[in-house]
């Protein structure tokens, strides 16, 4: 049996739509795998009433249908599914370093990448790696076409997970069609602060560096008390404040002394809301762990 931690994870980051990502250090999944005959799946954990333990339905199955390799599969969920945090990816990367490893298949973290990708695709009807690259390389990564680039970071974070639920599909629904050139020109330029940013480990660059005028706004619509709660953390000293992935978890950039107040301010203003919410007090961390 090998057993795997693979983090939540934080997409698209404000301007670095369906490319950028971010590992956090907490929550997280813990899969473990053992081989079989054939693949049989186990959720236990947040969340597991919601999620499928058909082979063919949950991200895990695609994962070891791709490696040919099948096992039982025990899912313990520690990333609520629906949050905006990356749970499906959570799953999915966890399966396919923890397979690779029991099946000796000699592949490395960025050729998984692709692989666990495929698991995604069960959830979000599309192979994105935003998520499932930093759930299996940690740091902050940026997804292209051919391939991932990766680079260690730190950067203090909070993340606050409200109890509302945005379906991935739901939040593909409202991006918008096309954008006025002003907004691309200024969308490259933070997209561009950001990464800087976190190459340099420099909260105040990665927070200028989030702001998105295209996508954030139409996704914004579907989190009730969003605006609020943004404000509310740039007044408790957020750095940048954002939607993570397809939402409804916000997730803000921030100094060290900072992370407890931001969270805190978070929570206050989506139960003000009449919200309830909760925040993790994170950071930038490191991908799926064998353990």
């Amino acid at each position: 049996m090998v057993t795997v931690r693979a983090p939540a994870t934080s997409a698209n980051l404000g301007s670095g739509f369906d490319v950028f990502g971010a590992a956090l250090e907490r929550p997280a999944d813990v899969v473990r795998v053992e081989k079989a005959d054939r693949t049989t799946i186990e959720v236990t954990g947040v969340g597991s009433q919601y999620i499928p333990e058909d082979p063919e339905k949950n991200t895990v199955g695609a994962v070891a249908e791709e490696l040919d390799a099948p096992a039982h599969i025990e899912i313990d969920k520690g990333v609520r599914p629906a949050s905006g945090l990356g749970s499906s990816a959570a799953s999915a990367a966890a399966a396919a370093v923890g397979l690779n490893e029991l099946y000796d298949r000699g592949l490395t973290r960025e050729e998984l990448v692709p692989i666990a990708a495929e698991g995604e695709a069960v959830v979000s009807g599309a192979a994105h790696s935003d998520n499932v690259a930093p759930s299996i390389m940690g740091g902050f990564t940026i997804a292209r076409n051919d391939g991932v680039t990766q680079v260690d970071a730190s950067v203090p974070l909070v993340t606050c997970l409200p109890e509302i639920v945005v379906s991935t599909r739901d939040a593909r629904q409202v991006v918008p069609e096309g954008a006025r050139m002003e907004e691309v020109v200024e969308t490259v330029a933070n997209a561009s602060t950001l990464a800087i940013g976190m190459a340099r480990d420099d909260p105040d660059l990665v927070g200028r560096g989030m702001f998105d005028a295209i996508v954030t706004p139409a996704r914004a619509e579907l989190i009730t008390g969003y605006d609020d709660v943004r404000e509310a953390a740039f007044d408790a000293g957020a750095t940048g404040v954002t939607i993570s992935g397809a939402g409804p978890a916000v997730i803000a950039a921030c100094h060290e002394p900072d992370r407890r107040d931001v969270a805190m301010a978070m929570i206050d203003a989506f139960e003000a809301a009449d919200v309830e919410a909760r925040a993790y007090q994170t950071r930038i961390g490191q991908g799926a762990t064998i353990y």
